[in-house]
């Protein structure tokens, strides 16, 4: 019986169904910044900072349109700042890249 391997269109497709949207993937970056000083509240301009700095990484090196239309996506889903500690909102933004798929 011959073996059949996929084709690069079919891995690509794989790959591309399987791992989470650009703007999920900045979530994901902007909580583990968050994280990194769980216990504090969360500010605007914290959030901000972590999101600037999760865009950078993930959406620094693709065309404008992919980084633009991903930051519209993820500012749709984002959750509205409360009174809570920064490892609680990256918790709920870990929930809003869920969504995102």
């Amino acid at each position: 019986m011959e073996r059949t391997h996929p084709s690069p269109v079919d891995e690509a497709l794989r790959v591309l169904l399987t791992e989470p949207s650009y703007a999920a993937q900045t979530l994901i970056v902007a909580a583990r910044m968050l994280e990194m000083d769980a216990g504090q509240p969360v500010t605007g301009l914290a959030c901000e900072h972590a999101i600037d700095i999760a865009a950078d990484a993930i959406l620094g090196q693709l065309p404008d349109p992919v980084s633009e239309d991903s930051l519209a996506r993820l500012y749709r889903v984002l959750p509205p700042l409360a009174t809570v500690s920064r490892g609680e909102y990256a918790l709920r933004l870990r929930a809003a890249a869920k969504e995102l798929g």
